[in-house]
């Protein structure tokens, strides 16, 4: 039997929902959620990314504001920004776009976000808390591989997780948020021992290696669990055609868009697991959603008590 395709669409679409409806509560209580995002450079994907992310807020009714600075490569004058926002009252979230240009000292720019504004989760104060398991605003793409879990009624408490990938952003974090879900976590890398064999035991498999398909079936327990977190743009069309064969989206994509979007998952795992996620449309989507609700968690954490509301979601 086919694994179950696990919809981060429609989960991430629930999510805004609920969002935009506390959004709209808390905003006739005057307190409107704002979001600040960063753009360096000229990067055609963050342009993307944080075009998607500031349509979001407006969709969703937060305040947004975007900063783009095309031609700065100065670390000095991007921490003034950051500094300048930091101070603002009405930005509750600092988002900046990364990757930044090299002549910028990226550590120095996420260090200086204050972390009670640090919507990304990237600050080493929110790296801490969620350490400690007591998480404050934590990275949106583990948070997002944990509503997925969560809303698909998948159970982790007792449950053996194989995390395979150890980078701050996803895999370290995800790690953690497993780990505080009473799993049993095995973080794997690309120095790991008989990786195959490791990732064969999990019962929840999260792959963000950033390996077109290198999670093959031998990879997989029957029935297990697999979370897709990779991205990977392919533009050779013999490598599509061995993975997806005859599949007439992938070929329009290729043909339209010259590469389509590859998870870092082998499509014939769908064959073995007893739920996935696909890519696109797995955790991808869940990513914005989350990043939504830390900038509502953020506002709430910082100027709720001023305006009457509840500061615990």
């Amino acid at each position: 039997m086919p694994a179950e395709i696990l919809d981060g669409v429609q989960i991430a679409n629930e999510i805004k929902a609920e969002v935009a409806a506390e959004v709209k509560q808390l905003t006739s209580a005057g307190l409107r959620p704002g979001l600040a995002a960063v753009l360096i450079g000229n990067d055609p994907g963050s342009e993307v990314y944080v075009r998607s992310k500031v349509k979001a807020c407006d969709t969703l009714g937060l305040f947004s504001e975007q900063i783009i600075r095309p031609d700065l490569r100065s670390t000095t004058e991007l921490l003034g920004i950051v500094q300048d926002l930091n101070r603002r009252d009405e930005i509750d979230g600092i988002l900046v776009q990364l990757p930044l240009p090299k002549e910028i000292d990226t550590r120095r720019i996420l260090l200086a976000v204050d972390p009670a504004k640090d919507v990304d989760g990237f600050h080493p104060f929110n790296v801490g808390s969620l350490a400690a398991n007591h998480p404050t605003l934590v990275a949106c793409t583990p948070l997002g591989v944990m509503e997925i879990l969560r809303r698909s009624d998948i159970p982790v408490e007792g449950r053996e997780a194989v995390v395979v990938g150890r980078s701050d952003i996803v895999g370290k974090p995800v790690a953690m948020l497993l780990t505080n879900a009473n799993a049993t976590v095995t973080v794997c890398h690309s120095r790991t021992r008989n990786l195959a064999e490791v990732c064969r035991r999990a019962d929840i498999l999260v792959a963000a290696i950033g390996r077109a398909a290198m999670i093959t079936p031998e990879f997989v327990k029957p029935g297990a669990t697999v979370i897709d977190v990779g991205i990977n743009r392919v533009e050779d069309a013999a490598f599509v055609q061995a993975l997806f064969g005859s599949d007439g989206r992938r070929q329009a994509d290729l043909a339209k868009k010259g590469s389509t979007l590859v998870g870092d998952v082998h499509p014939r795992v769908a064959e073995f697991a007893g739920a996935m996620t696909p890519v696109p449309g797995g955790v991808g989507p869940l990513t914005i959603a989350m990043l939504m609700s830390n900038t509502v968690k953020a506002a709430k954490a910082r100027r709720g008590k001023e305006h009457g509301v509840a500061t615990v979601r």
